[in-house]
């Protein structure tokens, strides 16, 4: 069928659509339809109608002229956790049998990577999308190489395939794909990298609650949050060809930290056979290093796990610290999860358990709709709202939480300086490593204070843990200033 036959022309359709905008207060939208020429006029409407119009009324009530808190729990208690030590009298859990489980699940090609990858690297100076931003604290891979290795160190080791999902964002989606191409998949099958990009949510004038224009013939839109993954894995086909492929459950990490584990058995076969799990979604935790480090907290609100942001726990409970001097609310998220590919279908199909919006006040350059005018605002004058990964726990059977070490698994790359920075990264990234070839009697030159006296990499390909060490070809001792990838 002809695109003639198959879309009404737009002079048709218009006239319903300006009165579907004219119900909603939101026919500012079409100001400039005149002027417009008909490629110009064809991405307003293909935007236009991609909202649910029908909803805006209620986003604006509710996000937009109101400023909804979350209400404050009556009882506040640190999450309870599996901790890493398995032989912890706190809670003393069988790590050979959640390995077991976690292996036999990869092994039969049950498992997928997904990561969420929509931002830039604008933050870190650096002009693309933060995937590509050369991460590795010897090597100066970019952050998606560390993770391909990572796959294919699993793929080899579980003789399997284990497919990745990319979510970008409309962005960085080209760059991305274009990366990819130009990099060969970094030894991966082509068909095995899925890349879609997440939505997008209009960003509203803070004042009259119209949705601002970016120019005069496109939107002003905002990503929708990690929380709107749900939503692009199910209406990108991605978990349509999970299933195809026979994925059930899927390893969530997010792309700035180059330290995670892409694919960790013991942690899913945690997910999967803790008896508290229903196996839905799960999530690891780092122990906060102060009282107020900003990151995302767990804890038991009125008795359901929920994810505290930083700057809502009250400075009390922040600063409370139990007998032993640890803090008492520790908890803190790294943004690493699994979760079972029925569990994010019905997140996005079933109303029931749709996630909230967040709301935040920023500024965003636009059109004036009356004079056509450009505005660049020095204060926030937008309202954006985006949707968070983690208050989908919630809504889970029974949602467990895995203690890690941040040396371990959490090197995140989020700013140009200071703490989560490259250089922090890096300094992770080699105390990792002297970790692991300690273990295998590598002699490591430190500094008075502790810490390595050199920089340091291990490559997924080289070892996935410690005990893939044994029998490689290593240096007997590293001198003292020295740079080793190994």
């Amino acid at each position: 069928m002809s695109t003639s036959e198959s879309t009404p022309p737009i002079s048709t359709a218009i006239d319903s659509l300006r009165g579907r905008l004219r119900a909603i207060d939101q026919e500012h939208l079409l100001s400039f339809w005149e002027e417009l020429p008909p490629h110009d006029r064809r991405t307003l409407v293909d935007q236009v109608e991609a909202l649910d119009l029908e909803a805006i009324p209620d986003l604006v009530t509710t996000y937009v002229r109101g400023q909804p808190h979350a209400p404050t729990p009556d009882t506040l208690e640190p999450a309870p956790f599996y901790p890493q030590d398995p032989s912890s009298k706190s809670r003393p859990w069988d790590a050979s049998a959640a390995r077991a489980a976690g292996e036999s699940l990869i092994r039969a090609g049950k498992v997928a990577c997904f990561t969420v990858a929509g931002g830039q690297g604008s933050r870190l100076g650096y002009d693309g999308p933060k995937g590509c931003y050369p991460a590795g604290a010897v090597s100066r891979k970019p952050l998606f190489q560390i993770f391909a290795e990572g796959i294919l160190a699993s793929q080899r080791e579980y003789e399997t395939t284990i497919p990745w999902y990319i979510m970008t964002s409309p962005l960085n989606d080209a760059q991305t794909r274009s990366f990819f191409d130009s990099q060969h998949y970094f030894g991966l099958d082509r068909s095995q990298v899925v890349f879609f990009p997440q939505g997008v949510m209009p960003s509203f004038d803070a004042g009259s609650g119209r949705i601002l224009l970016a120019s005069k013939s496109t939107l002003a839109t905002n990503p929708d949050g990690h929380g709107g993954s749900f939503r692009a894995l199910v209406e990108s086909g991605a978990t349509a060809d999970m299933r195809a492929r026979g994925v059930e459950h899927v390893s969530y990490f997010q792309v700035d930290n180059p330290l995670v584990r892409a694919v960790n058995p013991l942690f899913l076969g945690l997910h999967i056979g803790a008896p508290d799990s229903s196996g839905e979604m799960s999530s690891k935790m780092v122990a906060k290093r102060d009282p107020h480090e900003p990151v995302g907290l767990f804890c038991l609100a009125d008795g359901t796990l929920d994810m505290i942001e930083y700057s809502d726990l009250p400075k009390d409970l922040a600063e409370a610290r139990n007998p032993d001097g640890s803090l008492r609310f520790a908890a803190g998220n790294p943004a690493i999860h699994a979760m079972s590919v029925a569990f994010i279908e019905r997140i996005h199909g079933d109303p029931r358990f749709a996630l909230p919006f967040h709301r935040a006040v920023k500024k965003v350059s636009h059109v004036d709709p009356d004079t056509g005018d450009a505005v660049d605002p020095s204060e926030p004058n937008a309202v954006k709202l985006e949707r968070f990964v983690f208050d989908a726990m919630g809504r889970a059977g029974s949602s467990i939480i895995l203690e890690t070490d941040r040396i371990e698994e959490f090197g995140p790359i989020k700013n140009a300086e200071g703490n989560d920075s490259p250089q922090t990264s890096a300094q992770l990234q080699t105390e990792r490593a002297a970790r692991w070839l300690a273990t295998v009697g590598v002699d490591i030159p430190r500094r008075p204070d502790g810490t390595p006296d050199c920089l340091l990499e291990i490559s997924a390909a080289t070892a996935l843990e410690p005990a893939d060490l044994a029998g490689a070809k290593l240096p007997t001792s590293i001198e003292p200033g020295s740079s080793h990838l190994i």
